[in-house]
């Protein structure tokens, strides 16, 4: 019974009351994740912070500047960071862990998103057996974005237990049996699945690059947005790229992936080991994607420090493979009307 929980497990934790979610509705659940919603609640910041010794509630007059409702809709201002509480509760009697992410569509905004719980040193980890709220702090880093309640940014993966991670023998002789990563190279895995960037067309666009006085963006609209009041589309030299500090980019992995249904991913979102930027900021691959003729990863990358050049097939990301307790019934892709199934270099849902 060891692992991530799949997607009957969440239905019954939310028939027992483990989960309870207002105004649900079944499209949340994912195969092996659920995604988590914005309540009216809303405070801008004058601080980041966590809560390790008490409840969130108890800091937010010292540390808020001003309360919102998010009924009618709010613009989230550019480096201003706003806290929401989620429309969820927790309330696990079993032995449930858990870990929060920011959606791919959330990722792909430039939206930085952490969730934060009562009693907790750590952003995004659910505690054992947690009961109480749940509320996700938003910095959008790039646009000015407009939210509503009800609006979904994170999603939340639950195990029983543990988290079971492969390691790299196990990742290869799953493999070699049904493809887990569609590539010509000859080393896949070291320490998790390694993904490189692909800039190998001179001639074609290899990423997107934010523009710095776009529009607002409503965050609920889907297919709605010109991707060029955005995004400056921008082509390799000689099969290179500068990432420039401060800039958001939006890029492809060389290789395609998959995930069977037994199994669930999880992007690394900085590993300093192969350079100081920040890939991808959401994390969850649900079983089913790119299964079984793989697709390609989107990365979101970022850098801090100084301008930083990668290259065609240099290593920019790494996936972890983690045991579903048993194979998911419902799998990622048309019967979930899932927006990325097969995806190349591709922008999130909101843009046309």
């Amino acid at each position: 019974m060891n692992g991530a929980l799949n997607f009957d497990d969440y239905k019954k934790l939310i028939k027992n009351k483990e989960i309870i979610s207002v105004n649900y509705n079944q499209s949340r659940i994912q195969p092996s994740s659920m995604d988590l919603t914005l309540s009216n609640e809303c405070y801008e910041l004058k601080f980041s912070f966590l809560s390790p010794k008490g409840k969130i509630r108890n800091k937010l007059k010292k540390l808020s500047i001003k309360k919102y409702n998010l009924k009618n809709g709010l613009v989230f201002k550019k480096n201003h960071t706003y806290l929401v509480r989620l429309n969820e509760k927790l309330n696990f009697k079993s032995q449930i862990i858990g870990k929060c992410n920011p959606k791919s569509s959330t990722g792909r905004l430039d939206i930085f998103c952490r969730t934060i719980l009562d009693n907790s040193n750590e952003y995004e980890k659910i505690p054992l057996r947690y009961k109480g709220e749940i509320f996700i702090e938003v910095t959008c880093k790039s646009f000015n974005i407009k939210f509503y309640e009800g609006d979904s940014l994170n999603q939340m993966r639950l195990a029983y237990k543990e988290n079971i991670y492969l390691n790299d023998d196990q990742l290869k002789k799953i493999n070699h049996k049904k493809k887990l990563c569609f590539s010509k190279r000859g080393t896949i895995f070291e320490n998790g699945l390694k993904l490189t960037i692909d800039l190998s067309d001179n001639k074609s666009i290899c990423a997107y690059k934010s523009k710095t006085n776009a529009p607002i963006l409503d965050f609920s609209k889907n297919k709605f947005h010109s991707k060029k009041n955005y995004w400056e589309p921008i082509k390799p030299l000689n099969n290179t790229l500068v990432i420039e500090k401060n800039s958001f980019y939006i890029l492809k992995s060389k290789e395609r992936i998959s995930i069977p249904p037994n199994l669930a991913g999880e992007m690394v979102p900085y590993d300093t080991g192969i350079g100081d930027f920040r890939v991808h900021y959401a994390g969850f691959f649900d079983p089913g994607f790119g299964y079984s003729d793989g697709a390609f990863a989107v990365l979101e990358v970022k850098t801090y420090e100084v301008n930083f050049i990668i290259e065609d097939g240099q290593t920019i990301a790494r996936i972890q493979y983690e045991k579903l307790n048993k194979s998911s019934s419902m799998l990622y892709g048309k019967k979930l009307n899932s927006n990325y199934q097969n995806q190349k270099l591709t922008l999130s849902k909101h843009f046309i």
